[in-house]
């Protein structure tokens, strides 16, 4: 079925891509966005909170957003009919997502109107985490916490609040800091288990920058991937499946005519199969943890024994590396050909190339053949972003694991202190590490800020209800970018719900009940209002430069079209200077003891687990098991048969951390030597949907950290294997996974699988 356009946007696909640029070169010229999307009808596009009164019933309007189901910021169009939520798609404008969305991003509505939503504040009566909480008010619970926050203050004590976070970006982090630094406190950390700290830590000393950066996979020939799940939920999704059409299609998008490019072909190297390994020209199983080695063999083999990396690179010749990583040396040497062959190669890291104990060092290898490519900062290759139009890029306020143990035992330790949790849920990512709980236990006050009673609210002593993305505001400068300066508006498309707030407004509130000084640092009435007026500073920063005859224009047209930003593409070409060198990996466990490699891998539907709670995200058939609502452990038929089992037994999984129990899928697409789970069910707490669903791989997972960031290295865990002789019949849509010998899928004749024989 023909996807019906939105009425709402007159920009053809050839104005958009000519206006940002996408497909041209690093140097496209300079513009902005709202000029060309202001041309609409503003009947479509309504920028207000609540829609006026004499709307026509039956009337579709449109409003533009930012999704925030997932740190890639994509921009969306909601459908408002009658004053509800009807659909979101993406917004064609937003040089991120263009049009596109995810199946997470689909469900956005099911947040929304979920019924397990939190509509009033709460407050514990019983122990912590046992859930026993009871209704208050608003005012009652702002002024108690308010209270002890100004007591805490005026003894100028404040440094004993904290203040830990999901993924916040944009000028409501610039709000967070400034409540902060009123009350002393410089105690704010990010904590997130998808966060790529490690991708961070690894630019920064390749390349002198702690960004993500733009890599170019449209304008590639060659993509070599070491675990990045580019077309699953690795980092920008719908920003990088929309590239990969590109690359596959071998004509940029918008040329009518001249010659097409030569069809990209894409190289994916992990132990189990992902949706991009599924896609692949070639997929390589190596060992977990070996992707470094991996990339410097290939990196010796186009390094030629010269030039300064010569001696770094000398012992990691094809048959070494093969050794290490389980690559046949030939399958090496063809890898090495053809990205030293290429026009416009391309090298990303992600996945479980980034989750041992030695990620950082496995992603400064792989940054290391895209310098000897000569791609950084060209066209195909790896694209710096410019700094922000607002806000904090990188890793200043993104914390490790350590990290994160680190902060709230701090607290812990403090007279009165209080821990402000808003976005995060980390009992659900480490529910086996007690030494987090124990330090919540201790802590005085803990405030949640939460649409949803999760794992780590369940330990709140007052929980506040917060607005949906769909029903507050706020903005984002999205990273990774496109190369190019980026920065989009959050508007209400509905009308709250429920009795809940803003998280701007609940510190702006705050700041109003405690005393004068913060009253008057903080005068706002809202977060809407501190929003526009940071913008209004933006805009007087470029007024020169912006075709609009007054700030409230520009902020009409920056509302209707949901995004602002300039079309010039960065063009810095960082040099690289890191030491080379590879870091086996270290995974807990003896491999007597515990012989299988443990691959916790994100799954499309629930991404770190914050999906799970969507019944839409439940019924999503994996694509590629075609399992719903459960969990399982991919096995390969050769270790399905060394166990005596096949699909559907139930295996016992346990590591030198704990045990858990799920039933069985058998498939090729995992080397023999590794077992690998989906995350994101096995919820204690997280509504009717999730709670009690199946079972949740980061529970058995051990303490082990990348030795260079304290990351949690969620790859660096080995399990044993008992059947229980239970079984059950799994839920799911597709038939049959092999080819019962009926040989429709196999090699064609000559043809060997890449890795040697895992079947």
């Amino acid at each position: 079925m023909a996807r019906k356009k939105n009425p709402g946007s007159k920009l053809s696909r050839r104005e958009f891509l000519a206006l940002v640029g996408t497909g041209t070169s690093v140097m496209a010229g300079a513009g902005f966005l709202t000029a060309k999307f202001s041309r609409r009808p503003v009947e479509q596009l309504i920028p207000y909170v609540v829609p006026p009164e004499d709307y026509i019933p039956g009337v579709a309007a449109y409003y533009n957003t930012v999704c925030n189901l997932c740190p890639a910021g994509c921009g969306i169009t909601v459908r408002i009919r009658e004053g509800r939520a009807k659909k979101i798609e993406g917004n064609p404008a937003h040089p991120v997502s263009q049009g596109g969305t995810c199946a997470l991003g689909q469900s956005g509505l099911q947040v929304l109107y979920n019924p397990d939503r939190l509509q009033t504040p709460v407050t514990r009566r019983g122990e912590r985490g046992t859930g026993d909480f009871h209704t208050v008010g608003w005012n009652s619970a702002l002024t108690t916490v308010a209270s002890h926050l100004d007591k805490l203050r005026l003894a100028n004590r404040g440094a004993g609040v904290g203040l830990l976070t999901g993924d916040i970006r944009g000028h409501l982090d610039d709000l967070l800091i400034q409540f902060l630094g009123l009350m002393g406190s410089g105690r704010y950390l990010q904590y997130a288990f998808t966060n790529p700290t490690n991708l961070y830590s690894a630019n920064a000393a390749s390349f002198d920058t702690a960004q993500l950066p733009y890599y170019d996979i449209a304008n590639s020939d060659f993509l070599l991937s070491f675990g990045a799940d580019f077309l699953g939920m690795w980092v920008s999704p719908v920003s990088y499946s929309r590239a990969y059409g590109d690359f596959r299609q071998g004509r940029r998008e918008g040329e009518d005519k001249g010659p097409r490019r030569q069809r990209g072909q894409l190289v994916q190297i992990e132990p189990r199969m992902s949706l991009t390994g599924a896609n692949a020209d070639i997929w390589v199983p190596a060992v977990p943890g070996t992707e470094g080695a991996l990339a410097l063999g290939i990196a010796h083999i186009i390094a030629g024994g010269a030039g300064r990396f010569a001696a770094a690179l000398a012992e990691f010749d094809p048959p070494r590396v093969a050794e290490i990583s389980g690559v046949e040396a030939s399958t090496i040497e063809r890898l090495a050909r053809s990205f030293g062959d290429a026009k416009a190669p391309l090298a990303i890291g992600g996945g479980g190339a980034a989750a041992g104990t030695n990620g950082v060092p496995n992603l400064v290898a792989i940054n290391l053949l895209n310098h000897l490519a000569g791609n950084i900062g060209r066209e195909g290759g790896v694209v710096f972003n410019p700094k922000p139009a607002f806000g904090r890029t990188g890793m200043q306020r993104h914390g490790s694991y350590l990290d994160l143990l680190a902060f709230v035992e701090e607290i812990a330790d403090v007279d009165d202190g209080v821990l402000i949790i808003a976005g995060t849920n980390p009992l659900y990512d480490f529910p086996g590490d007690e030494r987090l709980v124990r330090a919540l236990q201790r802590i005085p006050l803990v405030v949640g800020l939460s649409s949803f009673m999760d794992e780590t609210m369940q330990y709140a002593d007052i929980v506040l209800p917060v607005n949906s993305y769909l029903e507050g505001w706020g903005d984002d400068a999205p990273e990774p970018g496109v190369g190019m300066r980026v920065a989009s508006i959050s508007q209400p498309v509905v009308a709250p719900l429920y009795d809940t707030m803003d998280v701007g407004d609940v510190f702006i509130r705050l700041a109003q009940r405690m005393d004068r000084d913060m009253q008057r640092a903080m005068p706002w009435p809202d977060f809407h209002a501190y929003l526009r007026n940071a913008w209004r500073r933006m805009y007087d920063k470029r007024r020169d430069k912006l075709d609009y005859v007054d700030f409230d224009a520009f902020w009409t047209a920056v509302l209707e079209a949901g995004v602002w930003g300039e079309t010039r593409r960065a063009s810095q070409r960082n040099e690289f200077h890191a030491q080379v060198d590879y870091e086996p990996p270290v995974h807990a466990g003896n491999d007597v003891d515990y012989p299988w490699y443990f691959q916790p891998f994100v799954s499309q539907g629930f991404f770190d687990g914050r999906g799970a709670n969507l019944p839409w995200q439940q019924e999503l058939p994996d694509p590629m098991t075609s399992i719903v609502y459960g969990s399982w452990i991919e096995l390969n038929p050769r270790t399905a048969n060394e166990l005596g089992v096949d699909e559907g037994d139930i295996l016992e999984v346990s590591s030198p951390a704990g045990s858990l129990r799920a039933p069985v899928w058998i498939t090729q697409g995992i080397r023999p030597d590794t077992v690998a789970m989906p995350i994101g069910q096995g919820h204690t707490s997280f509504g009717r949907y999730a709670t009690g669903r199946g079972a949740n791989p980061l529970s058995i997972l051990s303490a082990q950290v990348d030795s260079r960031t304290g990351a949690f290295a969620w790859g660096a865990t080995r399990v044993n294997l008992t059947p229980t002789g239970e079984r059950i019949r799994f839920v799911k849509t597709g038939g049959w996974s092999r080819t019962l010998d009926r040989q429709i899928l196999g090699p064609r004749s000559g043809e060997t699988q890449e890795g040697g024989d895992h079947g």
